[in-house]
């Protein structure tokens, strides 16, 4: 057990260091960059002026600076992996301009590569965070009962089998049993489930959910490494480890073209002189402009600018994208799963209808005040509901009541001018509450949850509330579907309400009852019906699964663990701004594929045209660069919206 609390204790640590370590290598990674580009314009000032000395010492220094990062990089993988990578070839093609005198085409091609890498590394820094951020939401002490007595301890002390007391508004500090007490716990870190869960003896609670209005003793049922919680953090890491096929694809790409290039150049620099009776110093040329032209600094334009140009464009219509490949997968979506509380809806629940009985019709102004006023002395979020619809939406005066008593798990009661009333459940009343017409039913049917009012003994109505839609839910869930993506909904509700907002916002599919590990599952089994599938929630909840979906999208007002495993976030909670997403990935695949179909064909123009002899150094780094500006320029045109 200790050994495992160890373990815990030092992924933690390392979490934490590691994302510190990133953070500050990354904008390191940035500002050599810049400064890189910095000295390449110094040097270019002074070539123009014919200093010659000094403008190669400051390209140089360039070289130095700018290359730095990506050159240990390719180093550390080249000797881990025992395989040459892009990072060796632009370094090595640098080299060769500048050993045939271009100084200043080499810096641009490193500057150029430079900055590609610290936009990567700025990108790939965020994947601890997010790990760190879970394992800050435990709870850190308890209070462990031993002997009868109360002893404020730490949670990684606590063991199965242990008894603990949760007092009201606390955090659950592990797994385990309810063997005293009655409470409502807020279990919306763990299933998504607007709505507190009334929670009894034998009931089972979760670390990390809050409790409610009741004191509970729980006995701990499982280690503080295995709660359903420490499971989550799991998930998360797991989920961002794998890599995508895309990236798979590109590793092995990489390794067979720089192998290529470097046994072409190795050719270019012996066969000639051989087979066509080339001079030596002509073979060497030869080679040294084919390292030069067969670089793939085009290639990297081709896809950089319209990536940056396309993040602009989401950034200034409020979507945050937080990497490319993401961007990519967007336009191959198929089907996208949403969370439904905080996502779909509000995540608050507010009253849709109070109705009270025919004959207390006449009443209904006064009843509406006297259960607004003792509602008032609780922090049951039903309770603040039904206040806010009172007294702020209606305008209906607070009056102080005689007296107010919680009854956990159950509702609340007080008098108000030698009134007794009671709210709550139906079974919290002292006679079974009547409507023709089976009306509470008929509400539950739609999702909603009933208050009950009783006054004096009678019952007099009722109040019904419910987590509402966003206003632009059933809009966006409809532009998403004419995108021909499938949407479904994910959630922790159970399947009355889920079928009821399911109907409502339009969306045909729908899964009720997920807890964290059950939504990961469902995203993977999504994933091999449909293809590329996207996840988009807001809740600690929804983590796993956004970890999981090869698109996380979350909503801006989210938690920060949401925001840090997401992909994808819409700065403000417009789920209209999904659909502009996915059309924004479109038309940058487009334009990328435009780019690298013209990159490519120009490289091999210009390698074809060196090995005939009609192109020298200059043409060549013309040819070379010329395509690199075109690209670049073609992929501005995503900045427009």
């Amino acid at each position: 057990m200790e050994a495992n609390i160890d373990r815990v204790k030092a992924k933690k640590n390392d979490s934490t260091f590691k994302g510190k370590f990133e953070v500050y290598e990354t904008k390191l990674e940035i500002f050599f960059a810049i400064v890189s580009g910095i000295f390449i314009f110094i040097g270019w000032l002074l070539a123009k002026y014919e200093l010659e000395v000094a403008s190669i010492t400051f390209f140089l220094i360039a070289y130095v600076i700018g290359g730095f990062f990506k050159a240990k990089e390719g180093i550390t993988e080249t000797i881990e992996n025992k395989s040459l990578n892009v990072e060796i070839l632009m370094i090595l093609a640098a080299i060769g301009s500048a050993i045939i005198g271009y100084w200043e085409e080499g810096a641009i091609l490193i500057f150029i590569f430079a900055v590609s890498g610290a936009l990567e590394s700025y990108t790939t820094s965020k994947s601890h965070k997010e790990l760190t951020a879970l394992m800050n939401l435990q709870p850190k002490e308890a209070w462990l009962i031993y002997d009868g007595v109360e002893q404020r301890v730490s949670v990684e002390k606590l063991k199965v089998g242990d008894y603990i007391l949760v007092k009201p508004g606390e955090q659950i500090p592990a797994d385990g049993i309810i063997t005293k007490g009655r409470t409502s716990v807020d279990e919306a870190a763990i299933t998504g489930e607007s709505m507190p869960v009334t929670k009894g003896q034998q009931d089972e609670v979760f670390a990390g959910t809050v409790n409610g209005s009741g004191a509970i003793h729980v006995k701990i049922t499982k280690p503080n490494n295995e709660t359903l919680f420490q499971k989550i953090i799991e998930l998360v890491q797991h989920a961002q480890n794998d890599k995508s096929p895309s990236q798979q694809f590109i590793d092995r790409f990489e390794a067979k073209y720089v192998y290529i290039v470097l046994i072409a150049v190795g050719l270019m620099m012996f066969l000639p002189h051989y087979l066509f009776n080339w001079s030596w110093n002509e073979s060497f040329y030869r080679a040294m402009v084919l390292l030069v032209v067969a670089s793939p600094c085009a290639v990297v334009a081709s896809i950089t600018p319209a990536v940056l140009s396309a993040i602009s464009n989401g950034a200034r219509n409020g979507i945050l994208f937080k990497g490319g490949v993401y961007l990519e997968n967007l336009s191959n979506l198929k089907a996208i799963a949403f969370d439904k509380t905080g996502t779909l809806t509000k995540g608050k629940p507010e009253v849709t209808n109070f109705i009270v009985t025919d004959e207390f019709e006449k009443e209904k102004h006064h009843i509406l005040q006297c259960v607004a006023s003792i509602e008032k002395q609780s922090n049951h979020p039903l309770a603040k509901a039904i206040v806010q619809f009172s007294h702020v939406k209606n305008n209906v005066d607070l009056i102080e009541p005689d007296y107010v008593e919680d009854v956990s798990g159950w509702g609340i009661q007080g008098k108000i001018s030698g009134d007794t009333w009671k709210i709550g459940k139906k079974e919290f009343m002292d006679k079974k509450p009547y409507f023709k017409d089976d009306l509470p039913n008929i509400l539950a049917s739609e999702g909603k949850t009933i208050v009950y009012v009783q006054k004096n003994n009678e019952f007099v109505g009722l109040f019904a509330l419910k987590d509402v839609l966003r206003q632009e839910a059933k809009d966006a869930i409809q532009h998403i579907q004419k995108l021909g993506v499938k949407a479904i909904m994910l959630t922790g509700d159970n399947k009355n309400t889920a079928k009821a907002i399911s109907n409502e916002i339009g969306i045909n599919q729908y899964i009720s009852e997920c807890l964290p590990e059950q939504k990961v599952d469902e995203i993977k089994r999504i994933k091999q019906n449909y293809g590329t599938v996207a996840m988009v929630g807001d809740g600690i909840n929804d983590a796993p699964a956004l970890a999981t979906a090869n698109v996380g999208i979350a909503m801006g007002e989210g938690t920060d663990v949401a925001l840090e495993t997401a992909d994808v976030v819409l700065m403000k909670n417009e789920l209209s701004k999904i659909a502009k997403a996915i059309q924004l990935s479109k038309k940058m695949n487009r334009i990328v594929k435009q780019n690298l179909t013209f990159s490519i064909s120009v490289i091999i123009l210009l390698v074809l045209s060196n090995f005939l002899q009609t192109i020298d150094i200059p043409l060549g780094v013309i040819g070379h660069e010329g395509s690199t500006i075109l690209v670049i320029l073609n992929s501005l045109r995503l900045l427009k919206s």
